[in-house]
């Protein structure tokens, strides 16, 4: 392993009072309670407590499994401690505990959208603290147990499982185990190792550590190859000092007696201990290529650095975020929990487990979307001995662990519920964090019933062949990449991009058979424009806008996407020199605005600077029409800065001339103007304009001028916490998206996907 640049490792040190600032400031601690359900009137308090609230308990007595469709319980965890065990801290009590619980729970709702409450129970006492948790099983959907000391966490662990019929997890065991044994796949895959004939030593004999054994003897590693370790040395048979039962489960026939011993010849070596418990001499010891998991926190048993002094062939893994692969259990129980919670299993399982450090190894060996990239500080990580383990921060984890939990449920029969669509449940998953993922869901599904051929104009272009792999596998057609093929292929090999995958192909401009029916096509359009016919040969030739534009234009593509590499509006022209807008309509450009479970339409954002009254009445209709294509029922306010007639002025009057227009097409969507966005976005301020034609707030907001529109956006982006897709651009008579310059991959697939519905 080459050695590790201080200067390119992430900072993440804090200073004491940061974090005790962090805690205490707006309201004290990281947790509150929000209704789901509206209270806002007395019908509302009436539905929610008295009278209505007797339906749903009279229904969960008569059938208890109905408590997940009418409570909050299948979306409830709770995160249970006495504080024995705190962070590597030690026993400091149940109170002390509070700060980790309640950043426990967060995680659960950040990575999982998972609901859970904290709560520490201050009894040392096994049988009391077994008898406080058994009892809230009506509460909750599962129980995650965590910072209890071992023993007892194996005691209390083993009997909440017996005596409760939910999920019971003990994450400290569990989570590291799976996250461990998920990046121990991988390295056992680069190294060339078979688990069976792999020798494993694990130095230290508490939760973890037993949970890490466990786990892999179950994946299959076999027990002869395995030998724990504890503070006294090698726990072996016939031992007889520190023993207790899970100790003597593991018990190893060696004649090894200290872990220098243990270690000679090993492959792997797993740290659950302490700092510095792993020598220089230990280390060269091993076999070669060792895969060496140093996970003491908050310092390693030994550091990449030290160890890359000593050889130059080992494969590591850390407990710490400022290391390549972290074994970092936010990897794991967030989605453990939600595939569990998803089909009501009864308990977390072996099978599940396994199930979930699969589907973690497999996703690190997935081409890394730019999320990813912006987690690892702009750097780029390809499977290898530096990335064996995804980042906590990869968006993909919602929808690959959760799956494969639940289906191991479903499998192993304590699944209470069945999923028979477990490709429309990841997208359901990937919707719940991410209201771009929502929003676009349903136009997908209909891209992938009738897939289209697009082309990625700037695809010698990093991002740009990441995007096109995407939409290639996520099955939404053929992408058709453009450009120079010595320097895609160039590209992609950098990337480490197979460019052998289906639904992937190149096309050279170079070397087209069709290059001189596009000249034709384009000299014939632009004749009469000044344009001679050596300017449509270097406009086809050298541009792959005019290409790209052309191959759609006759029917070679079904549309196209581009703008990473120049403006906008340049990338505009190049294309409306080769197609026309769609009879009867006019271009415009439209961004989705997605603002806290709402979305809203907003045009024009991008092409017209200054629209008359005539031009608004068509960018009413043009993002009218797209917000219905889109499934919503278009609510259209047009915006001034003036409501109804107040304040009076020159470009307010423009846009009441424009309500006029639509009043005279008899246009079949609502709308209403001019109006101030609190009026058309706001319920409460509606109302008192009791004349307004609108039925409820807006959903399309069409605004006065290019440049409020485009400021508006750039501010709901920026300050209101929304996300923004778009402009979108509506109105060509073929498919055609503009991304922004620099766009990220997952934008331009997006983009590309609209295109393909563009074309449906």
């Amino acid at each position: 392993m080459p050695d590790i640049d201080k200067k390119d490792r992430p900072t993440t040190s804090v200073t004491d009072q940061e974090a005790l600032d962090f805690h205490a400031m707006g309201r004290p601690g990281k947790l509150e309670i929000n209704p789901t359900k509206p209270m806002a009137t007395q019908r509302d308090l009436s539905l929610a407590y008295s009278p209505g609230v007797a339906v749903p308990v009279k229904a969960i007595a008569a059938d208890p499994q109905t408590a997940y469709d009418y409570t909050a319980r299948g979306n409830m965890v709770a995160v249970i401690s006495n504080g024995t065990a705190i962070l590597g801290l030690g026993n400091l009590g149940a109170l002390a505990s509070k700060p980790v619980m309640e950043g426990k729970s967060v995680l659960f709702k950040r990575f999982a959208d998972v609901d859970s409450i904290d709560l520490e129970i201050d009894t040392e006492n096994v049988d009391e603290f077994i008898n406080c948790v058994r009892f809230l099983g009506p509460s909750f959907g599962g129980i995650n147990l965590e910072d209890i000391k071992a023993p007892d966490c194996f005691v209390i662990e083993s009997r909440l499982r017996e005596l409760m019929d939910i999920p019971v997890f003990h994450d400290d065991q569990h989570g590291t185990a799976i996250i461990a044994a998920a990046g121990l796949i991988n390295a056992l895959e680069l190294t060339g190792r078979d688990l069976k004939t792999t020798k494993l030593v694990c130095n230290g004999a508490g939760a973890a550590a037993i949970a890490c054994v466990e786990l892999v003897k179950a994946m299959g590693f076999a027990p002869e190859n395995i030998i724990l370790c504890d503070t006294k040395g090698v726990i072996y048979q016939g031992r007889t000092e520190g023993m207790n039962q899970w100790k003597s489960a593991h018990a190893a026939k060696t004649d090894a007696r200290t872990l220098e011993e243990a270690m000679k010849g090993a492959d792997v070596i797993f740290g659950l201990s302490q700092k510095g418990a792993f020598s220089a001499k230990m280390i060269r010891s091993m076999a070669d290529r060792p895969i060496i998991f140093a996970m003491a926190n908050p310092d390693p048993e030994i550091t990449p650095e030290e160890v890359a002094r000593i050889r130059d062939d080992a494969i590591m893994a850390t407990g710490r975020s400022d290391y390549p692969n972290q074994v970092n259990n936010v990897l794991g129980f967030p989605y453990i929990f939600r595939g569990a919670l998803d089909v009501r299993a009864s308990t977390i399982n072996d099978a599940m487990k396994i199930a979930a450090v699969n589907a973690l190894a497999n996703l690190a060996r997935e081409d890394v979307p730019d999320d990813v990239v912006a987690a690892y500080q702009g750097n780029r990580p390809r499977f290898g001995a530096q990335y064996i383990i995804p980042v906590p921060f990869d968006p993909r984890l919602i929808s690959a662990i959760p799956v494969a939990v639940a289906q191991a449920a479903i499998e192993t029969g304590v699944a209470r519920k069945v999923i028979t669509d477990m490709a429309g449940y990841a997208r359901e998953l990937s919707a719940r964090r991410d209201p771009i993922a929502s929003t676009l869901a349903s136009l997908y599904e209909r891209v992938r019933r009738r897939p289209k051929r697009i082309v990625f104009a700037e695809a010698e272009e990093e991002q740009v062949l990441r995007a096109a792999l995407s939409y290639a596998n996520q099955q939404l057609g053929t992408a058709l990449l453009l450009g120079r093929e010595d320097l895609i292929r160039a590209t992609a090999e950098r990337a480490g991009i197979d460019l052998n995958r289906p639904g992937l192909e190149i096309v050279n401009a170079r070397i087209s058979t069709r290059v001189e029916a596009y000249i034709d096509y384009l000299y014939a359009r632009l004749q009469r424009k000044g344009y001679l016919h050596r300017d449509a040969q270097r406009l086809i030739h050298n541009d792959r806008n005019h290409f790209a534009a052309t191959m759609v234009a006759l029917g070679d593509a079904d549309g196209m996407v581009t703008g990473i590499t120049r403006n906008y509006s340049t990338a505009l022209e190049d294309i409306r020199r080769c197609i026309d807008e769609k009879p009867g309509h006019r271009v415009i450009g439209v961004s989705l605005a997605l603002c806290r479970g709402r979305t809203v339409f907003v045009a024009d954002t991008a092409v017209h600077d200054m629209p008359t009254s005539e031009e608004l009445a068509d960018i009413a209709e043009e993002a009218a029409g797209l917000a219905r294509r889109m499934g919503y029922q278009p609510r259209v306010a047009l915006l001034a800065y003036s409501t109804f007639g107040h304040p009076s002025g020159e470009r307010s009057e423009r846009v009441r001339e424009a309500v006029k227009i639509l009043d005279k097409r008899r246009v079949d969507f609502e709308y209403d103007g001019e109006m101030a966005a609190d009026v058309a976005l706001n319920r409460k301020v509606m109302e008192q304009y009791p004349f307004c034609r609108l039925s409820g707030p807006a959903n399309v907001l069409v605004m006065p001028a290019f440049h409020s529109a485009s400021i508006s956006t750039k501010m709901l982006q920026e300050l209101g916490g929304s996300t923004v897709i778009g402009p979108i651009l509506v109105g060509l008579d073929k498919p055609v998206q503009i991304t922004s310059m620099g766009a990220k991959d997952s934008d331009i697939v997006n983009m590309a996907a609209i295109a393909a519905y563009g074309g449906s």
